[in-house]
């Protein structure tokens, strides 16, 4: 029985480039790696042999594997990494990493990679304060409606009232 294998592993569906989405998401992300890359070993209905056809990758810890499986599935918002953040400097920094390299952003802390796939870039402050319900929740909610990226220091403004 081999341990090394994850008993649960994320498979994500990439058109072709699965490989360069791993290798940005190491360099961007801490406890984030590339651990292997695997070539097709025959032509398939997506691609030939020797195309590169799995990547496995960690994205902080977690472990996933890339599937270069074509254009047929793409990324949907049914699907989010949610990435917890201490500071609005670490907020700034993965939020501009995916939105500026080719990404999109969106509401309320989410935004896309340039490959579509969807994160939640969501500062601690703002999920302790939803958490804690009553008129604090309503409070923070409200605000970071208004936003896109997750300001910080008006989420605390908030939670103050």
């Amino acid at each position: 029985m081999n341990n090394t294998i994850p008993k649960n592993t994320i498979c994500l569906w990439f058109n072709k480039d699965a490989e360069e989405a791993a290798r940005f998401y190491a360099a961007t992300f801490p406890d984030s790696k590339m651990t292997a890359v695997h070539k097709a070993p025959s032509d398939y209905p997506m691609g030939k042999a020797g195309d590169v056809l799995t990547v496995e990758f960690t994205v902080l810890g977690i472990p996933c594997i890339g599937l270069n499986g074509g254009p047929i599935f793409p990324h949907t918002e049914a699907f989010s990494f949610q990435i917890a953040t201490d500071t609005q400097e670490e907020t700034d920094r993965y939020w501009n990493a995916l939105v500026g390299n080719g990404g999109q952003e969106s509401q309320c802390g989410w935004c896309k990679d340039k490959w579509g796939l969807n994160w939640q870039i969501t500062p601690r402050t703002l999920t302790e304060a939803m958490a804690a319900g009553g008129a604090e929740a309503k409070r923070v909610f409200e605000a970071m409606m208004e936003m896109g990226k997750i300001d910080i220091a008006k989420i605390e403004a908030a939670r103050r009232g």
